[in-house]
């Protein structure tokens, strides 16, 4: 079954694929978002350096989609990951802690490292499957500079509930601690609670295109944060002359016609990991820690099937060209329990993933 590297097999076979692994969003949005990449191309947009701080109403409607408070500007950057690269390198120094979470997205606990401080994880493969105001206050000590909410989580689902943001947000201020607002499934969440709202002089928010408007691969993304941290921002902005132009007249119009297709897309995706948890209650030894996510992901527990993810991904991978993610990726600690599995795919896709899973548990249980 081994055929080496599962993403050189999957983007090998990328038409072949059901792409569940990397939380990408392959829903229908609005031709509108097309037209406006295509008329671009037309009009040889991309000869030219973009404005360097974005094209010409992207930051304010950006600013606009998270009602962010008046005095909060925006950077256009190529992704949140490189939003947080900046973002990171100029609040952060050699020692200094920042409390997230296990599992998380481990590419941002990458970064923090890079900057020399230090990602103080919080377990929480555990009900509640979130970080805890109780958890977050007995982390932080002397060296403690920023807490970081990513809000849907990534990978759990999880969300957090008006007082435990309010509870967080509280810590923040009465520590003097940045406040790093990870809101890259804001779209997708049941509820949500902005920690600008709250203590808008220490929140930064962190947003992508990548979910929400299904642009993961025309790289494009954001800071929010009131003026004064933007400036200690700018000295670490490595992309002066501004982001990919084709995928910023995307985003302009992204946020131009959300409100006419979010409501559909959303819908799709909820319909999906219905369907996703009602075959995981049929097959024993599977659960899903948390249902319904406010993301467009969960994790599948694994329980006591003793299957390996890193199996169990290979087989759906190369028997049934169905890639969902070892929990591996995302948690050294917890990641042998659990996959990861992003159900914003057309529904065929998810009606061949809940038709192959019954039949490699069963095989992969039955194997030494």
């Amino acid at each position: 079954m081994t055929h080496g590297d599962c993403f050189i097999y999957a983007h090998e076979h990328r038409e072949e694929i059901i792409w569940m692994s990397q939380n990408t969003n392959q829903l229908p949005t609005d031709p509108r978002i097309e037209g406006a990449m295509l008329d671009a191309i037309r009009q040889k947009d991309y000869v030219f350096y973009p404005y360097n701080k974005g094209v010409f109403g992207l930051r304010e409607a950006l600013l606009a989609d998270v009602n962010a408070p008046e005095e909060y500007e925006a950077l256009i950057t190529n992704g949140a990951i490189e939003a947080l690269y900046a973002l990171t390198r100029a609040l952060l120094k050699p020692g200094d802690g920042v409390i997230c979470t296990n599992p998380s997205f481990m590419p941002i606990h990458h970064q923090i490292r890079l900057c020399g401080a230090v990602p103080v994880e919080l377990p929480i493969y555990a009900p509640p499957y979130k970080m805890t105001v109780e958890q977050a206050q007995e982390a932080i000590d002397a060296r403690t500079k920023a807490l970081l909410l990513i809000d849907p989580h990534n990978p759990m689902g999880s969300q957090y509930d008006k007082d435990e943001v309010k509870g967080l947000c509280d810590l923040a201020e009465d520590y003097r601690l940045w406040f790093i607002h990870d809101i890259t499934y804001i779209d997708f969440a049941h509820t949500h609670t902005a920690a600008h709202d709250i203590i808008p002089e220490r929140t930064i928010d962190v947003y992508s295109f990548s979910k929400n408007s299904a642009m993961a691969g025309m790289r494009i993304g954001g800071l929010m944060a009131p003026g004064a941290i933007m400036e200690l921002v700018e000295p670490y902005n490595t992309n002066v002359l501004s982001a990919n132009v084709i995928a910023q007249r995307a985003a302009l119009a992204s946020l131009e016609t959300k409100k006419e297709w979010i409501g559909r897309m959303v819908g799709q995706a909820r319909r999906n990991q219905a369907m996703i948890k009602e075959a995981v209650d049929d097959i024993p030894g599977l659960s899903l820690p948390v249902y319904p996510s406010g993301s467009n992901m969960f994790v599948m527990d694994l329980g006591d099937t003793g299957i390996d993810p890193d199996r169990l991904q290979e087989e759906l991978l190369y028997e049934h060209n169905i890639f969902v993610r070892s929990g591996t990726y995302v948690s050294e600690e917890f990641g042998d329990r659990f996959v990861r599995i992003s159900f914003t795919v057309p529904e065929e896709g998810i009606k061949m993933f809940v038709a192959a899973l019954p039949e490699a548990v069963r095989k992969l249980s039955s194997s030494p």
